[in-house]
């Protein structure tokens, strides 16, 4: 229901808008593909370059994963359009409910 195109009576114009909207919607996954391969050519480089100790290797995966998984909720999962409010804030919840509880018991274990 939410992501219902408007209308317009005129079978044309709808079916120009949603070829439009439909060729936006390529232009941005293939936008973000090309950028999580980009990502994924970056953390092979920067592991297999030796210069580059584990203490600055291991954070720097971490954030480009990070990254990554955001790329993909948004335009793969397609959380960024409307009618989408509900599933994200379960899905952030859960992400947090997580890092606490990993930062609790991390805590208990490291003290």
């Amino acid at each position: 229901m939410a992501n219902q195109q408007p209308n317009s009576g005129n079978p044309r114009v709808d079916i120009e808008y949603r070829r439009k909207k439909s060729k936006e919607e390529m232009r941005h996954q293939v936008t973000s593909f090309s950028m999580m391969i980009f990502l994924t050519l970056i953390a092979f480089f920067a592991v297999g370059f030796q210069d580059y100790s584990a203490w600055f290797i291991v954070p720097f995966i971490l954030l480009l994963a990070v990254i990554q998984v955001i790329f993909q909720l948004f335009y793969f999962m397609h959380m960024s359009h409307k009618g989408h409010e509900a599933p994200s804030l379960f899905l952030f919840s859960g992400v947090l409910v997580g890092f606490v509880t990993i930062l609790a018991f991390s805590t208990i274990i490291w003290w």
